[in-house]
């Protein structure tokens, strides 16, 4: 497939963001990196991920209802560490030091997945073509899904919208066991692109952490709280982190009146500058709720993200005031819903629509 490339004008509108982002941090004489926020964050998830795990796995509860809340509870918390502290890092925004980046950025191979692959499929696919079929495999879920009309449609699409959120929870086993593997071996994120060769070290660290999460999070527990109540565990756990970081990810794209990009029909050049691009094909959610704000890591500030996603989320809510004002001089559309709940029902509305279309 032939390279979308996007407006060569001068990118006027980007211009002016990066003009009001930059005065922001000048002003207040702050750095772009994470600060005592995200470091305390820090603390609290992953002292809680140690401490729900030694709960579940050395003294596991008697009562079966508390062990699957707490199952329940460490894929929540899974889900919040991918957001907050491994997605910054692979950003590069978690620290001005590229070591802590990029320890940081490895959280995800000790939950299971692989940063490497990570890096390459959202950093680079996902944040530069952005709802572009071909491109993102953000919105390649066939052919379970249709996520835009340009996608082929089968019949069991008119359901999608209610069997959506149960194929959700199975995303994260799927992602950490088929899907690493299958870009393993054929050496391609997604059906249009060849990944970045790994080196030696690259090789070892994912086939050790792929070993040392399995051998932490299943045959561990199974020695001491027993082969059936483990897998019951760990299916919870794992469905509850896959339905968190889906939801999380479909809401701030796959929602009503987002722009999706289908280059076999709509050509491969998009007339607007890459910035418009961004606003056009992505959203924002209760960015006014404290509680979301925080376990979210700043992914409900997904404009704020997509434009300037080497900026850590602890400023996106200042940058979301002064980014809205801009898209207003410019008349460009900034989409938000106002709460979780809202962004949620536009999705699934969506999925309605475009399965009977």
């Amino acid at each position: 497939m032939n390279p979308t490339t996007f407006s060569k004008t001068p990118p006027v509108f980007f211009q002016r963001l990066r003009e009001v982002t930059e005065a922001y941090f000048k002003e207040n004489n702050l750095r772009k990196t994470g600060d005592g926020r995200l470091y305390w964050k820090t603390g609290i998830l992953m002292t809680a991920l140690v401490s729900l795990y030694v709960v579940l796995v050395f003294f596991t509860p008697s009562n079966g209802w508390v062990s699957l809340g707490l199952c329940s509870l460490l894929g929540v918390v899974v889900a919040s560490i991918g957001f907050n502290v491994m997605h910054d890092g692979a950003h590069g925004s978690y620290s001005r030091r590229k070591w802590v980046n990029e320890m940081m950025g490895h959280s995800l191979n000790m939950l299971g997945g692989s940063v490497h692959f990570w890096k390459q499929k959202h950093n680079v696919n996902h944040h530069t073509f952005t709802n572009i079929e071909g491109m993102d495999e953000d919105i390649d879920i066939k052919f379970f899904m249709r996520v835009h009309k340009g996608q082929p449609k089968h019949w069991f699409h008119r359901f999608q919208h209610i069997y959506g959120l149960l194929l959700y929870g199975l995303t994260y086993l799927f992602w950490i066991t088929l899907n690493d593997m299958q870009k393993y071996f054929t050496g391609k994120i997604g059906e249009n692109t060849v990944m970045k060769p790994l080196s030696v070290k690259e090789h070892v660290i994912f086939w050790a952490t792929k070993v040392g999460y399995f051998a932490l999070f299943v045959v561990l527990p199974m020695f001491f709280a027993g082969v059936v109540p483990t897998l019951i565990g760990y299916g919870v756990m794992v469905f509850v982190t896959g339905l968190v970081i889906s939801v999380i990810f479909q809401l701030a794209h796959v929602v009503e009146d987002t722009d999706f990009f289908h280059p076999e029909t709509d050509g491969h050049h998009i007339e607007n500058e890459w910035a418009v691009h961004q606003v056009a094909t992505t959203v924002n959610f209760a960015t006014h709720n404290k509680v979301w704000n925080w376990l979210f890591g700043g992914l409900n500030f997904q404009v704020e993200h997509h434009l300037f996603p080497r900026i850590s989320h602890v400023h996106y809510p200042e940058l979301n005031k002064r980014l809205k004002q801009v898209c207003v001089e410019f008349n460009i559309q900034y989409r938000e819903f106002p709460t979780l709940r809202s962004a949620l029902w536009s999705h699934l509305m969506h999925l309605r629509q475009v399965g009977m279309a």
